[in-house]
């Protein structure tokens, strides 16, 4: 057998097999005996079958089915001993005309390479890492929120100014249908006037244009999706289904012990710092996550490097369950094309900074998560033993497993970006960060 790369160009080969008769003969030779006790043929007993007329009946499927054997082994050792990067797998020219009984079958493959290319971390950039504090609006805010979520409710027969309302929006052309409970101070004016007076059972039409003082909002309370709040001028309904005025709830040490535990938090001026504490730590996650999703862009806008397109468009056509068109396949690259930059980028980013992932690595984050979610649910003091127990069994599920190293992959890499990308600092507001992240 012959076996060769031509190259087309820096990303696109094709592979190309010659084989000749010794590479098969044998095996087709054997599956012949084997198939004469079994084979039968009009006007021969079951293994009286001359030899030739066996041949002649199972053969050619015999030789097709063993040169593909063959193929398909040396394909794959040849990919391996040229140590080759592929994006995909290997093609199959098709060939119409193709003649079995020729003395050389000639197997050609089309394959697309990984490109070679090089990142620049430290690159000039206009990345910002932002700081965001939780100001005095959004902590007595939250006080105010905490107050009415353990104060009492009190059931009201109409709507007034500042009524809780639960109730249902609905709009079936967008598909939406989202029971809720919001304030009648959360809507804009105008849509907060509209409310005032009605009764449960009562339906209120409202535009979504303006509704409330941030489009991001609708989100919450209508569960649109972000790519469809901004500008979204529709009518809603809003069927009021409960109506609740509120008695707050008093800020004292019952209700502090309460929310933190004893003796955690002892004051109005505690509760705050507690707050800022809390929500500033959130805040935190959500900027370094911005900052890595900041950085994958200007790696992909700033690293230029060729794919093999066609090759993986035709290719695309070929796998998953459901196979695709050609013009299915088109969506479907240009849907995932930055995200195959990206885990290219990727990888050469772990490799110029030896980034290597260990299972203690892998341990440690899970560890840290599920002490974290233990205390979300009021659990702060678990013992070693009941957290490695539960880090056993999660680890014990490979997509779990993945998932998980995706997450410390991310880490690692947000800490090298963070050194390397030097991006500028900026303290914001959570408004003022919702704003930049958002584009507004």
């Amino acid at each position: 057998m012959d076996i060769k790369r031509v190259a087309i160009d820096a990303v696109n080969e094709t592979i190309v097999m010659t084989v000749v008769h010794m590479d098969y003969k044998g095996q087709v030779a054997k599956r012949i005996n084997e198939k004469m006790p079994l084979a039968t043929v009009k006007g021969f007993r079951k293994g009286q079958v001359p030899k030739d007329l066996v041949e002649k009946q199972y053969g050619k499927a015999i030789k097709q089915e063993e040169v593909k054997k063959v193929v398909d082994l040396a394909l794959e050792r040849f990919v391996q001993s040229e140590r080759l990067n592929l994006l995909g797998t290997p093609l199959a020219k098709e060939n119409e005309n193709f003649d079995w009984d020729a003395e050389e079958l000639t197997f050609e493959y089309e394959i697309g390479l990984v490109p070679n290319f090089e990142i620049d971390l430290e690159a000039k950039n206009n990345i910002v890492k932002y700081i965001v504090t939780a100001d005095d609006k959004l902590i007595d805010g939250q006080v105010e929120r905490i107050q009415k979520q353990f104060g009492k409710a009190i059931p009201q027969e109409v709507v007034a100014a500042d009524s809780d309302l639960t109730g249902t929006f609905t709009n079936e052309e967008k598909g939406i249908s989202n029971t809720t409970t919001i304030s009648v101070t959360t809507f804009n004016k105008a849509a907060g006037d509209k409310f005032i007076g009605k009764k449960v059972g009562d339906v209120v039409a409202v535009s979504t244009k303006g509704l409330f003082a941030d489009d991001h909002q609708l989100m919450d309370y209508l569960k649109v999706a972000h790519d469809d709040v901004h500008g979204l001028d529709v009518e809603v309904n809003f069927t009021i289904e409960a109506i609740n005025g509120a008695e707050l709830a008093e800020l004292n040490q019952e209700l502090f012990d309460k929310l933190f535990g004893e003796g955690k938090v002892a004051s109005l001026e505690d509760l705050k710092a507690k707050i800022k504490e809390d929500a500033e730590a959130q805040f935190a996650q959500q900027a370094d996550q911005k900052l890595l999703l900041d950085v994958q862009e200007f790696l992909i806008e700033s690293t230029k490097f060729e794919l093999p397109a066609e090759f993986l468009k035709k290719w695309l056509q070929t796998v998953g369950e459901k196979k695709l068109s050609a013009e299915e396949a088109e969506v479907e690259y240009a849907r995932s094309e930055k995200g195959l930059r990206f885990q290219l980028i990727e990888g050469k980013a772990m490799a110029q900074s030896n980034i290597q992932i260990t299972f203690e690595d892998l341990k440690a984050f899970t560890t840290k998560a599920i002490r974290q979610q233990m205390a979300q649910f009021g659990q702060t003091n678990p013992t070693d033993e009941e957290v490695q127990g539960i880090v056993a069994r999660v680890l014990s599920n490979q997509e779990e497993v993945k998932r998980l190293s995706e997450q410390v992959v991310a880490d690692k890499l947000l800490e090298v970006f963070k050194e390397k990308a030097n991006p500028t600092t900026k303290e914001v507001t959570y408004d003022e960060f919702i704003a930049a992240s958002y584009g507004e």
